[in-house]
């Protein structure tokens, strides 16, 4: 019991907002890390979208029967239920807004000054996946991402936590549009949007500038809430 009233104090605790420049140093890290480091960072996208697939197949009333994350960064989450109609259209419509959405919702904790807190409900979200993990890839891929968020969410100091969770939502809110985009480039009859496509009779390309459209749009409102910390940080 002590653990966990330990833990609860330091996720419900607020840490000061890093320095203007290290919130900049950290937006240039993520956005570095989209450019060069594509394949990484898409897994961390992928593991986000597929649980936005889960939550939202939860929510509409669905049976998920479980997730798969592959080598090649693409991911699988399955539910069982009725094939068509609103339930699979949102289920499907999820995944590519789920890691723009999620990063938004971050940043807004990041400006309450909460962001071991966020450390710590992204480790309840993978915690959560961990019960639907159907291949052990995926298995291995949670429980490294998991072990790291803990052991920073424990040990380090919170200027430190802040900075990982300040580059973690600039990753998220900079690579879901990238992955849109790819999809535009790239489309495809059994992604999301092609699946919507059939479903819905809407053409492939209307639902990726929808997923785009919200990706962007979240982006924006993740400078929106986090510029004016930083800024009042600075005295400015």
């Amino acid at each position: 019991m002590e653990i966990v009233s330990e833990i609860w104090r330091r996720a419900t605790q607020r840490q000061p907002v890093p320095e203007p420049a290290e919130v900049l140093i950290s937006a240039l890290v993520a956005l570095g890390l989209v450019v060069i480091a594509w394949p990484l960072v898409r897994m961390l996208t992928t593991v986000v979208h597929e649980a936005g697939h889960a939550v939202v197949a939860t929510l509409a009333g669905r049976s998920l029967e479980g997730i798969r994350l592959h080598t090649d960064t693409s991911g699988l989450t399955v539910s069982r239920g009725r094939p068509t109609g609103p339930g699979m259209v949102l289920t499907f419509a999820a995944g590519y807004p789920a890691p723009a959405i999620f990063g938004l919702g971050a940043a807004w904790l990041l400006g309450q000054g909460y962001a071991v807190g966020l450390l710590w409900a992204s480790l309840v979200l993978l915690a959560l996946l961990l019960l639907k993990i159907r291949n052990f890839y995926g298995l291995l891929v949670l429980l490294a991402l998991g072990g790291a968020i803990a052991a920073a969410s424990w040990y380090l100091a919170p200027a430190r936590q802040s900075m990982i969770a300040f580059t973690a939502t600039w990753l998220l809110l900079l690579s879901a549009p990238r992955a849109a985009l790819e999809l535009l480039v790239h489309p495809s009859r059994t992604s999301d949007a092609g699946q919507l496509a059939r479903l819905t009779r809407l053409p492939a390309t209307f639902w990726v500038l929808i997923f785009l459209g919200i990706c962007l749009a979240c982006l924006v409102g993740g400078l929106a809430l986090l510029l004016p910390q930083v800024l009042a940080a600075a005295g400015l």
